[in-house]
């Protein structure tokens, strides 16, 4: 068997760059995709360095001429792709109100948009060849919600519909779907969308801590490996998930609770960083 082709989206930072590190490290040969050309050769350059293969292409997600011309390249240099892992993730949470319609546009082409074009350009080889795994990265918000999020929520309940549609549609050609849900990861996101924080776990959070990068790209990994359909960290938002399924009023409160609390605690935080 020859060596294995992994493609990231979103790898220019945080849990992109992390799992292209991981599979750099088992000598795949990983192919970097983002919008921020200069990140990504970084990224590229760092796993090189480190006697990885990557290959780095930048392009805008959101545009499905770009995701085709690199995908006709990437095929043409690289390979069909063994692994697809649909990273790219954007989008603050905010209130529908307080959303624009282009800022809400936005959030639904960067996950959802980006993971279906992808996806959609690289199946057909995947297909022909009869294997592959297809990830989507995701967060609690495919199965939970809660309030001042919804373009945000909206994208990430599509990501899931598309993962059970698409694995309904491939089973018979061996590859394999799967849905990472993930809780708050340590990355550049809560930088670059100001104010979505203030309703997420701390580090300090015993139930729901912030994992690092590296555990959420072994959380991607064993999705791969195990083949799993989908694969939730920190394990207690299975419980909430689960609650929602269930008994959706009680979850909502649940969900209530624990944001009230977390915004009493980043607030007291907040003010003991400015003493």
């Amino acid at each position: 068997m020859g060596q294995k082709i992994v493609l990231v989206t979103g790898a220019s930072s945080g849990i992109g760059a992390a799992v292209s590190g991981l599979y750099a490290q088992q000598e795949a040969s990983v192919v970097l995709v983002a919008r921020d050309a200069a990140r990504l050769q970084n990224v590229a350059r760092s796993i090189q360095q480190s006697g990885g293969q990557a290959h780095a292409y930048a392009a805008d997600l959101a545009s499905p001429e770009e995701v085709g011309g690199i995908a006709n390249r990437i095929l043409t240099e690289v390979g069909v792709p063994d692994i697809i892992v649909n990273n790219a993730g954007a989008g603050r949470w905010a209130s529908l109100v307080e959303s624009s319609p282009e800022e809400l546009r936005q959030m639904i082409d960067v996950p959802l948009m980006a993971a279906l074009y992808v996806t959609r350009f690289f199946l057909p080889a995947m297909l022909e060849r009869r294997g592959g795994s297809i990830v989507c990265v995701s967060s609690p918000a495919s199965y939970l919600a809660w309030k001042d999020a919804c373009g945000y929520i909206s994208a990430r309940r599509g990501l899931a519909g598309f993962c059970e549609a698409l694995r309904l549609e491939v089973k018979s050609a061996r590859v394999h779907v799967g849905l990472v849900i993930l809780g708050a990861v340590d990355t550049p996101y809560w930088s670059n969308n100001p104010g979505s924080q203030i309703s997420v776990p701390t580090s300090h959070s015993v139930l729901l801590p912030t994992m690092a990068a590296d555990q959420a790209a072994r959380a991607i990994e064993q999705t791969v490996t195990g083949r799993r359909r989908t694969l939730t960290r920190p394990i207690a938002f299975r419980l909430l998930i689960a609650l929602y399924a269930l008994a959706p009023r009680l979850a909502e409160r649940a969900m209530r609770f624990i944001g009230k609390r977390l915004r009493r605690k980043n607030s007291q935080a907040n003010k003991r960083a400015q003493r």
